[in-house]
């Protein structure tokens, strides 16, 4: 892979690729103009759900996750990138993608916000999600700088139905977090949450963390350290990959293509 010109797939987890030009085109503003960043979403038949917010769903969907991880791999791209805040089969997924990296929008936001700050909060769509994420969180080692979580009682398909509404409640949400709860930088706990993290921040006067965009930038850097500094996923002890032979005799009835949609943002220059 050329060291200047890295490859990135972000994922979005669900059978339906309605909104995936939404996510292109925030995506778009963003991307390092070297990185070549192909938005993918499952095809159909791993489910059609247009969102996991739910654990059953989260199950439905794994295997998808799975397949279209180990197929990026194959295709060399530079790092992978599963876009749900709940970091959806993250370590699954690891261990199959060979030497791509592979990261997800909790693990990656909270590293950049631990980055700027001491503590920080997350604002969620509803307070069902706050019990995962929080558990998330602590397994990614920042439960210490999490200064709590505030639900804005939107589901994720409600995000972008009402604009202002949303803009409305993400704001009210952010100001109890900082000025109650003392938080030093937000997290939007949802990847549905696009485009608001400029203005808010702006509002709050603290960083604003947009967890989409967290993932493609922790992607992006992943892969170039990888190109540029050799630096590989481990592959030793828990993150020991299962023997290739027996993956493919347990996978050889699988269907052939295991991305739905795809939509390539080329590098510039």
């Amino acid at each position: 892979m050329d060291a200047a010109a890295p490859k990135v797939m972000f994922l979005r987890p669900v059978g339906r690729s309605g909104v995936d030009r939404e996510f292109a085109a925030a995506l778009r503003e963003c991307k390092s103009p070297a990185t070549e960043v192909h938005v993918a979403s499952l095809p159909p038949e791993e489910g059609t759900f247009a969102h996991i917010e739910y654990r059953t769903y989260e199950a439905v969907v794994t295997r998808g996750i799975i397949r279209a991880v180990r197929a990026a791999s194959l295709e060399g791209f530079g790092a992978f990138a599963i876009g749900c805040f709940y970091d959806t089969a993250l370590h699954d997924a690891r261990e199959i993608s060979g030497l791509m990296p592979v990261t997800a929008p909790c693990q990656a936001s909270c590293e950049i916000a631990a980055g700027v700050s001491n503590r920080f909060g997350i604002i969620v769509g509803r307070r069902k999600w706050v019990d995962q994420m929080a558990a998330v969180v602590r397994e990614n080692g920042h439960g210490s700088r999490l200064a709590g979580f505030e639900p804005v009682e939107l589901g994720v398909e409600d995000f972008l139905a009402d604009r202002r509404e949303t803009e409305r409640r993400l704001l009210a949400a952010g100001r109890k977090l900082v000025e109650e709860k003392h938080a030093e930088a937000i997290i939007l706990g949802c990847t549905r949450e696009l485009g608001f993290h400029r203005k808010l921040s702006s509002e709050l006067g603290v960083p604003v963390v947009d967890a989409a965009v967290a993932a493609l930038k922790r992607a992006e850097h992943a892969a170039e350290i990888r190109s540029r500094c050799g630096w590989l996923p481990s592959r030793k002890w828990s993150c020991e990959p299962p023997p290739e032979q027996e993956f493919e005799a347990g996978c050889r009835n699988e269907a052939a293509e295991p991305f739905g949609n795809r939509i390539v943002l080329e590098a510039v220059g």
